[in-house]
C-alpha cells in the first residue's frame, strides 16, 4: 500500500488543481483501510524519501487524525473507526519517528505536532506510557534525539495537557527540563528549547492556581528558588564576538546563535513569571534589573554594527520557533526591563540614586537616566532594513510613526519603556546628549543623523507621554530643543528632516512649553515644505504635523490655513500613482484625518473650494478599508450636523452640492459590482439623511430613493444592505410626508408601497439575518409615521411577516430588531399584541401560534439585547405584558435556567454541537418574571463593569506589596487571555448590555407593587437563590 499512498501524496504536489483534488479525494478514501495511517508514518521515517513528499504524508497523517481519532477533537468527523490495535501502533511509530533523531527537523516538528493531539486526547487513559517513555528518554539521548523528545515535551504542555494531568507529572517535568537546562554539554538550542518548555509550564500553573493556590504557590516558589540562579548566570554571559553571516547560521554548541537564543528564552521565562507571579522573584529584583540593564549597555554596540550600520537580517526563528536573532534578545530586554520599573523596590533605589549628594554637580548625564538615554537612543535608530522600506513605501514609515504596525521592533520597544520613565528628569538628561550630538565634530558616527533622528525621536516620545499626562514642558529646556530641531529641519537626511517637523508640531503645541506664539509660523513652514521638498517622507511627515496645529491654532487663525491645507493635500494626491492608493491604508487614514481636521476649522468654508470632492476621491480609494471608511464618515458626519445647525438654507446648499457626487457613486458601484464604494457611499447618504432638517430639501427622497431601492432588491451584501435600509428609515423619521408623497418614475408606484416592498424583501426567506438586521427598525418607523389608517390592511400583514421571520431568526442583534416592533407597539396596545399574535400561524418545525413563536424569541434573547433605549422599551413592555396577567402566557412553554454540567473538561466546538446545552422548561410567566429580575442591578454590586473592575482589581493573592498597579497587560501566548478574547466572537458578549438609573428605578418600582400581588408568590416558588436574593436586596434598598 505504500507505493499507492506515495504516488497520491507525489501527485498533490502537482501544479495541476484538477491532479491535486483527485489525489486528495483518493487519500480521503483510503482512510478506512487500518494500513493507511501505518503507511503515513512509514512513509515520514524513510530517510530516502525526498522531504517534500515526507513532510505531506505527515499533513495527511494529520488531517487524518484530526478528523477521525476522537470526538473530543475540534475537527473530528466520524464516520471512520480506527482499531485499538492499529491506534497503538501509531502511537507508539509516531512517537518513535518524533524522538528519533532524524536531522529534518521539519519532520520531527511535523510528527510531534500529531503526537501532540493524539495526546490531548489519549492521555493518560489510552496512553499512559507517553510521559514517562519520554522522561526517561531523555537522560540517554543524544543531541539529534533530545530535540525531538523536548520538541513532542513541549508540544504537550502546550496543547496536550489539562490542569489535572499536569498537576499529576509536574515536580518530574520541571525537574527533568531543569536538568537539560542547566547541562553545559548540551546544545544551546536545546537548553534553550527547555527553558521554553518551563515558560510554557506557567500558563497551565496559571489556570491551577485558581483552584489550589496553597500547593502551586510552594511549587512554584521552590521552582523559581532552582531556576532564578541559573538565569542569572546565563545573562551574565557575553555575547559571543560577532558573526560573519556564514558564523551567525551556525547553530552549533558555543555559537552566537546558540547563546542569543539561550539568552533570549530566559528574559522571556523571567518576564512571564514577573508578569503572573510577581511575588515570586521579589528578592531577586535588583540583582535581574542591574544583569538586564547591564546586559542591554553590552549588546547596543553590536546591535548597531549589525543592524544600524550592517544590513544582516534580523526577526529569525528556527524551526522550532525558537528566535535567535540579536534584535529580538534586545526586545526582550527592553520589554523586561519596562515590568521591572513597576517595581517599588527599584523605584525606591532610582531615586535614592538620583539624590543632589550622589550627583556629580547636579550633572545628571553621569546618573542612570543620562546612561538609559544613551541606551534608548542607540536602539531607537533607524536600521537599515527599515530605511530600506520606508524609502520604497511610505506606507510603511506611516504604520511605524502611527504605532499600528505589527513589526514589533526595539525601535517601538523603546517607545513602551520611555512611558515609564517620565516621572524622572528625562527631558533635561536628553538635551544634554542632543547638545552633544548636535553640536559635536564631523558627520561621523556618533553625531550622524541616524543617532540624531533617534534623539529626537526619543524626544517625541517623551513628549507624548507628558502631554497625555498632562504634565509640563519647562520652558527653557522647549526653546533649547526647538535649535536642534530647526537644525533637523533643515538637514539634507531626510528622515531627520521628517522628524524636526514632526517634533516641531508636537513641541509648539504643547501649551505649558510656552511656545504657541510661534505656531502660526512653524504652520506655515510646515504648509511650504510640502509644496517644496522632493522626498515623500517628509511631505508625509507635514500632512500629519499639521493636524497638531490645526487643533491648536485659534478658530480664525485654523480657518486661514484650510484653503492652503486642501490645496496641499489635493496636490499631494496628484503627484501620487492612485493605483496603488488602495494599497496604502496608513497613508490614505493620515490624509483624511488631515482634511478633516482642516475642514472643521470651519465646515461652511468647504463649500467654497473642492474640499468635499477630495474627501471623496479618498473616500472611493479608501472604500475597502475599514479604518479609512470609518475617517471618512466621521468627517462627513461632522460637516454634515454642523452644517444643519447652521439652519435649513446651509443644510440645502450642502446636499445640493454632495448629492450627485453620492448617487453617482452609487451608479459606479453598480456598473462595477464594486460593493465597497457602494456601501461607502450608502453611509454617507445615511449621515446627511440623519442629520437632515424636516421637512428635507425638496426631491431629496425622489434623487436618493430610486437608488436604494435598485440596491435593496439587487444587492446580497449585508453592509450594503444594512445601510440602505437604515437610510429609509432616516428618510421616513425626517420627512415622512415627502416619502409618501413620492411616486417613483420607473414603477409608478407611490414611496408607501415602494417601503412596504422593502420590508417584504428582507423580511423573506432568500434575505440572511445580517442583511436583514436593521428591517425592524424600518418596519417600527413605517407603523409610526403612517399610522393604522394610512397602513389598513397592510399593518396586519407587515405584523405577520415579522412574527414568521422571527421564528427562523438566529442572529442576537436582528432577533433584537424584530422583537422591538412588538415591544415598542406594546408599550401603549399590549393586549392588542397578544390578541394579534394569538390569531397568527406560523409554519416549520419551530412554528405554532405567533404568541408562542414570538415570545419564545423575545425572553429567550431579552438579556443579549443592547443600547439603553432598547433595554428601556423592553423593559418597559415586558411589565405591561406582565400587569395583563393573561391566561394564554401560562400554556406556553419556554427555555429556562441553563442545566449545569459538572464536568471540568473543556467544550470544544464539536462536543459543543453533538452534546448542546441543555435548558429547564418553564411557563412564560416564570420567565417573564426571571427575564426582568436579571435586569435588576444588585445593590451591592456597581452600576458600571468598570467600576467593578477597579473594585476586584484591588483583590490580590501576594503577599508583598511590591508591584504597583499597572495597566491591564494582554499575553496573547497566555490560554486563559485567548479563551477571553475568542469570547468576543460571541456577539451576546461584545453587544454591552447596560440598563440606565431610570429604568432601573422603573423596576425597583414594578416589582415592589408586583410582590404584594397573590400570583405572585407561586412565580417565587420557581426562582433561583440567586434571584430571590436580588428581591430581598432590593426591598431592603432605602427609599430614593
Amino acid at each position: 500500500m505504500e507505493q499507492q499512498v506515495l504516488e497520491l501524496l507525489a501527485a498533490t504536489l502537482e501544479a495541476a488543481p484538477e491532479t491535486r483534488t483527485n489525489a486528495e479525494r483518493h487519500l480521503e478514501q483510503l482512510y478506512t483501510n487500518d494500513a493507511f495511517p501505518i503507511s503515513l508514518i512509514s512513509i515520514a521515517s524513510h530517510n530516502s524519501v525526498e522531504l517534500p513528499l515526507r513532510q505531506a504524508a505527515l499533513l495527511v497523517l494529520k488531517t487524518f487524525v484530526l478528523r477521525t481519532w476522537s470526538e473530543s477533537l475540534e475537527d473530528f468527523q466520524g464516520g471512520v473507526t480506527t482499531s485499538d490495535a492499529i491506534k497503538d501502533q501509531v502511537r507508539q511509530s509516531l512517537l518513535a519517528l518524533a524522538t528519533s533523531g532524524d536531522q529534518e527537523r521539519k519532520v520531527i516538528s511535523a510528527s510531534s505536532y500529531v503526537v501532540s493531539k493524539i495526546a490531548s486526547v489519549d492521555f493518560p487513559d489510552q496512553w499512559p506510557s507517553l510521559l514517562p517513555t519520554l522522561l526517561q528518554q531523555i537522560p540517554r539521548s543524544h543531541d539529534n534525539q533530545l530535540h525531538g523528545v523536548l520538541v513532542v515535551l513541549g508540544n504537550l504542555v502546550e496543547d496536550g495537557f489539562d490542569e489535572e494531568q499536569f498537576g499529576q507529572s509536574a515536580v518530574e517535568l520541571v525537574k527533568c527540563i531543569y536538568d537539560i537546562a542547566i547541562d553545559e554539554g548540551k546544545k544551546l538550542t536545546s537548553r534553550a528549547l527547555a527553558i521554553s518548555i518551563f515558560r510554557a509550564c506557567f500558563d497551565t500553573m496559571e489556570l491551577m492556581y485558581q483552584t489550589d493556590k496553597a500547593s502551586v504557590r510552594q511549587f512554584m516558589q521552590e521552582a523559581s528558588d532552582a531556576w532564578t540562579p541559573f538565569f542569572l548566570n546565563v545573562l551574565k554571559i557575553p555575547l559571543p564576538q560577532m558573526p560573519t553571516e556564514e558564523q551567525e547560521d551556525d547553530a552549533g554548541s558555543g555559537s552566537w546563535r546558540g547563546i542569543v537564543a539561550l539568552k533570549t528564552q530566559v528574559v522571556k521565562a523571567l518576564d512571564k513569571i514577573h508578569r503572573l507571579f510577581p511575588h515570586l522573584l521579589s528578592q531577586h529584583t535588583l540583582s535581574l534589573f542591574s544583569t538586564i540593564w547591564d546586559s542591554l549597555q553590552a549588546h547596543v554596540g553590536p546591535y548597531i554594527s549589525l543592524y544600524v550600520s550592517d544590513s544582516q537580517q534580523g526577526r529569525l526563528e528556527d524551526a522550532d520557533r525558537l528566535p535567535y536573532t540579536l534584535d529580538f534578545l534586545v526586545i526582550e530586554e527592553l520589554d523586561y526591563l519596562q515590568t521591572l520599573f513597576g517595581s517599588v523596590t527599584i523605584k525606591r533605589e532610582l531615586d535614592a540614586q538620583l539624590a543632589p549628594e550622589k550627583t556629580s554637580n547636579g550633572a545628571l548625564e553621569e546618573t542612570w537616566v543620562g546612561q538609559i538615554m544613551t541606551v534608548l537612543v542607540g536602539y531607537s535608530q533607524i536600521t537599515q532594513e527599515d530605511e530600506g522600506l520606508w524609502n520604497f513605501d511610505v506606507n510603511v514609515f506611516l504604520s511605524e510613526e502611527t504605532s499600528e504596525t505589527a513589526n514589533y521592533s526595539p525601535r517601538n520597544a523603546c517607545t513602551c519603556l520611555v512611558q515609564k520613565l517620565t516621572k524622572w528628569p528625562v527631558l533635561e538628561s536628553l538635551l544634554h546628549y542632543t547638545k552633544t550630538m548636535f553640536e559635536g565634530g564631523s558627520a561621523g558616527s556618533p553625531n550622524s543623523a541616524r543617532t540624531k533622528e533617534a534623539a529626537l525621536f526619543v524626544l517625541k516620545q517623551i513628549l507624548d507621554e507628558l502631554d497625555s499626562c498632562s504634565a509640563e514642558v519647562n520652558p527653557t529646556f522647549a526653546r533649547a530643543y526647538l535649535e536642534y530641531i530647526g537644525l533637523a529641519m533643515r538637514d539634507e537626511d531626510e528622515f531627520l528632516r521628517s522628524r524636526g517637523y514632526i517634533l516641531a508640531a508636537k513641541l509648539t503645541t504643547i501649551s505649558s512649553a510656552g511656545l504657541l506664539d510661534i505656531v502660526p509660523d512653524y504652520a506655515q513652514q510646515t504648509l511650504n515644505i510640502i509644496e517644496q521638498d522632493d522626498s515623500d517622507v517628509v511631505k508625509v511627515s507635514c500632512i500629519r504635523s499639521l493636524q497638531e496645529y490645526l487643533k491648536t491654532l485659534p478658530a480664525s487663525r485654523a480657518r486661514e490655513f484650510q484653503v492652503q491645507t486642501v490645496a496641499a493635500i489635493s496636490n499631494f494626491l496628484s503627484s501620487q500613482d492612485l493605483s496603488e492608493l488602495k494599497e496604502s491604508e496608513d497613508l490614505l487614514d493620515t490624509l483624511v484625518e488631515t482634511l478633516r481636521d482642516a475642514i472643521m476649522a470651519d465646515p461652511s468654508l468647504c463649500l467654497d473650494h473642492p474640499a468635499l470632492d477630495v474627501l471623496f476621491t479618498m473616500a472611493s480609494y479608501g472604500a475597502s478599508s475599514f479604518q479609512t471608511t470609518m475617517l471618512v464618515n466621521e468627517a462627513f458626519e461632522s460637516i454634515t450636523s454642523s452644517m444643519a445647525a447652521k439652519g435649513p438654507d446651509a443644510y440645502a446648499q450642502l446636499c445640493a452640492k454632495v448629492l450627485p457626487t453620492l448617487t453617482g457613486a452609487l451608479d459606479v458601484g453598480d456598473m462595477t459590482s464594486e460593493n465597497a464604494l457602494s456601501d461607502m457611499a450608502v453611509s454617507l447618504l445615511s449621515s446627511l439623511a440623519e442629520h437632515g432638517l424636516q421637512p428635507l430639501p425638496p426631491n431629496f427622497v425622489g434623487t436618493v430613493m430610486p437608488k436604494l431601492y435598485r440596491l435593496l432588491f439587487s444587492s446580497n451584501d449585508f453592509s450594503l444592505n444594512q445601510g440602505a435600509t437604515v437610510t429609509i428609515r432616516h428618510l421616513l423619521s425626517r420627512d415622512p410626508d415627502q416619502v409618501f408623497s413620492w411616486q417613483d418614475p420607473a414603477t409608478g408606484k407611490g414611496g408607501l408601497e415602494i417601503v412596504l416592498l422593502i420590508i417584504d424583501r428582507l423580511l423573506g426567506p432568500e434575505v440572511d439575518d445580517a442583511s436583514a438586521a436593521e428591517v425592524g427598525g424600518l418596519a417600527v418607523e413605517l407603523v409610526e409615521k403612517a399610522g393604522a389608517e394610512r397602513l389598513g390592511p397592510y399593518l396586519m400583514q407587515l405584523l405577520r411577516i415579522v412574527a414568521v421571520r422571527l421564528s427562523t431568526a438566529e442572529h442576537a442583534s436582528f432577533i433584537q430588531n424584530l422583537v422591538l416592533v412588538f415591544a415598542r407597539l406594546a408599550l401603549t396596545n399590549a393586549k392588542e399584541v397578544l390578541d394579534f399574535l394569538a390569531q397568527v400561524h406560523v409554519e416549520g418545525g419551530a412554528g405554532g401560534t405567533g404568541l408562542e413563536v414570538v415570545l419564545r424569541k423575545w425572553l429567550e434573547n431579552s438579556v443579549h439585547f443592547s443600547g439603553y433605549d432598547a433595554i428601556r422599551q423592553n423593559i418597559i413592555a415586558l411589565t405591561n405584558i406582565y400587569k395583563l396577567h393573561d391566561e394564554r402566557l401560562a400554556n406556553i412553554q419556554v427555555q429556562g435556567d441553563l442545566m449545569v454540567d459538572n464536568s471540568s473538561r473543556i467544550k470544544t466546538r464539536s462536543q459543543s454541537k453533538r452534546a448542546p446545552d441543555r435548558y429547564s422548561i418553564i411557563p412564560v410567566p416564570l420567565k417573564l418574571t426571571k427575564v426582568l429580575i436579571s435586569e435588576l442591578l444588585n445593590p451591592l454590586s456597581p452600576s458600571t463593569p468598570g467600576l467593578m473592575q477597579n473594585k476586584l482589581s484591588g483583590d490580590s493573592d501576594d503577599e508583598d506589596g511590591e508591584w504597583e498597579d499597572e495597566p491591564n497587560f494582554v499575553d496573547l501566548g497566555n490560554p486563559t487571555t485567548t479563551a477571553e478574547l475568542m469570547a468576543y466572537a460571541d456577539e451576546s458578549k461584545w453587544n454591552v448590555h447596560q440598563v440606565d438609573d431610570d429604568t432601573q428605578s422603573y423596576l425597583v418600582e414594578f416589582f415592589k407593587q408586583a410582590s404584594s400581588e397573590p400570583n405572585f408568590q407561586n412565580l417565587y416558588q420557581g426562582l433561583t437563590d440567586e434571584e430571590r436574593e436580588k428581591l430581598h436586596s432590593m426591598a431592603q434598598q432605602p427609599a430614593q
